[in-house]
């Protein structure tokens, strides 16, 4: 048996490996080398390696392959109403021909899982805005923090962005509200945090500076920019200084949500990149319950509205 498939624009570029899980199916990777080995798989009649990069409008043949027990169960799309994508479309803060950039909302998630649930691609795949193309993810921005995030909406504007990211040249501020008094006004923190991927212990080095705009006995406002781009990076650092972030339920002093905060009062202020000598800075208005959590605690943000 013999499938045969025409390489669309959107995956011009990309290695044939990454095409078949994004094109046919999660295959495990080791049987994608095993039958590109055998033969199995070609591309315009001949034998590649993984790492082959296809193009627009190569062919590829796959013989004699069955992946349906190998295929990992596929995410389902949030399949999202009209008024649910207009609103996150007013939320956009530009919209050009290579990416978008909204004041993303908190309690909403960047991609879905294998549950359904909100995210924001398969909000977008269905916006007008990306008729003609689809939304791609070029960064994390936890489904809890509010903020500047970036949706590209091209392949080509998506590597370049996420090498950008990658390569630490978009600068990233944040802002939180965080529980007691901050000691110094300003410095830096370099921590070792710890994540698992299964049973395995992974830590990393973790680097963010931050300056103290407000504070008082009860609570402090604080700026934010992360260096490294680790997992809960933030939320983590302010927790093992004991002074997490308010409405933080994973990483809190106390087992008690008694009077705990509904939002999580961490907000991506702004980001600054640049693309071919072109500075671009886009900043995020800060939430209302934000605003009103810095007025009930007595912090000053006038220079931040």
């Amino acid at each position: 048996m013999k499938k045969s498939y025409i390489v669309d624009s959107t995956y011009n570029d990309m290695r044939i490996d990454r095409w078949i899980r994004n094109f046919v199916g999660k295959i495990p990777q080791g049987l994608i080398e095993k039958n590109l080995r055998a033969g199995k798989i070609k591309l315009n009649k001949k034998r590649i390696k993984s790492s082959h990069k296809v193009k627009t409008n190569d062919k590829i043949d796959l013989f004699n392959i069955n992946f349906k027990e190998k295929i990992i169960q596929k995410k389902i799309k949030f399949i999202p109403s009209k008024e649910v994508i207009k609103s996150n479309e007013n939320q956009i803060i530009d919209n050009n021909e290579d990416f978008i950039v909204l004041n993303k909302s908190s309690g909403i998630s960047v991609q879905g899982g294998t549950k359904s649930k909100k995210n924001l691609v398969d909000i977008f795949a269905k916006s007008e805005i990306f008729k003609n193309t689809k939304p791609y993810s070029v960064h994390r921005l936890d489904k809890d923090t509010s903020g500047v995030f970036i949706i590209a909406k091209k392949r080509e504007s998506a590597q370049l962005l996420t090498s950008l990211f990658r390569l630490r040249r978009v600068h990233k501020t944040y802002l939180a509200i965080c529980h007691g008094e901050i000691d110094k006004n300003y410095g830096e923190w370099n921590n070792d945090l710890i994540r698992y991927d299964g049973d395995k212990k992974i830590i990393e080095e973790a680097k963010t500076f931050f300056k103290v705009i407000d504070k008082n006995s009860e609570a402090s406002l604080i700026e934010l920019k992360p260096i490294t781009g680790r997992k809960h990076q933030l939320r983590k650092q302010l927790y093992t200084i004991g002074q997490p972030i308010f409405g933080d339920t994973k990483y809190k002093l106390s087992n008690s949500t008694k009077g705990i905060n509904k939002n999580l009062m961490l907000h991506s202020y702004q980001i600054r990149f640049i693309i071919k000598d072109v500075k671009y800075t886009y900043t995020a208005l800060l939430p209302d319950y934000f605003k009103k959590l810095l007025k009930t605690k007595r912090l000053n943000f006038s220079n931040l509205i």
